[in-house]
């Protein structure tokens, strides 16, 4: 094979390679809308849920479920697992603590997470029986086969605080690559993390 016929057959390659990226990028990636999950995800982002990962939830994931109204697709940030207890405590001046203790043993801790305190403004109680926003703040269990989730922008997503637990068999995966725009780094990103919480039990 001479080297120009050598080169061509690498250049043709290429192409059927970006070809069927672009194809698969279209058909298996998830577009992202509106803005409850920015600066995660920004409306237009396209993602590509992990295989394999359909029916599992991991504490601090995000993750594709169906939400029960109309069946429509959602994409949330997992915070409690069944067995956890969860409350979020809400002051003027701290309009926004999400409390987490981990199997329902051991510390209460507060989860952190850099987007929800550049965002949250409005004050709000949770959780509820059914982990919905609720008058005053209280740990609640997350029952068994469920989760609780939450979005990345705290005063524009509707998310357990208006659904109530979310069902693990639901979710449709994990969300674990950027697929657009391509020059994302390929993980989501603004992971939260847990620290001590010196506050009132709610």
């Amino acid at each position: 094979m001479t080297l120009r016929r050598a080169v061509g057959a690498v250049l043709e390659a290429g192409v059927v390679l970006c070809l069927v990226a672009a194809v698969a990028v279209t058909a298996l990636g998830v577009r992202g809308d509106g803005t409850s999950m920015a600066p995660t995800l920004h409306e237009g982002d396209r993602v590509l849920v992990a295989p394999g990962s359909a029916g599992r939830a991991r504490r601090f994931d995000v993750v594709l479920l169906r939400g029960s109204a109309k069946d429509a697709l959602l994409v949330k940030r997992v915070i409690g697992l069944p067995g956890d207890r969860v409350a979020i405590v809400s002051t003027p001046e701290e309009p926004f603590q999400v409390l987490l203790q981990e199997g329902g043993r051991g510390p209460v801790r507060r989860v952190v997470a850099t987007q929800w305190a550049s965002q949250a403004h409005r004050t709000g109680a949770c959780c509820g029986p059914d982990g919905t926003r609720s008058a005053r703040s209280e740990l609640r269990t997350v029952p068994e086969g469920a989760f609780f989730c939450l979005g990345a922008n705290p005063d524009l997503s509707d998310d357990s605080r208006a659904y109530g637990w979310g069902e693990i068999e639901r979710i449709e995966g994990r969300v674990g690559v950027w697929a657009f725009p391509v020059s994302a780094a390929p993980d989501i990103g603004n992971r939260p993390a847990v620290e001590e919480y010196r506050g009132p039990s709610p």
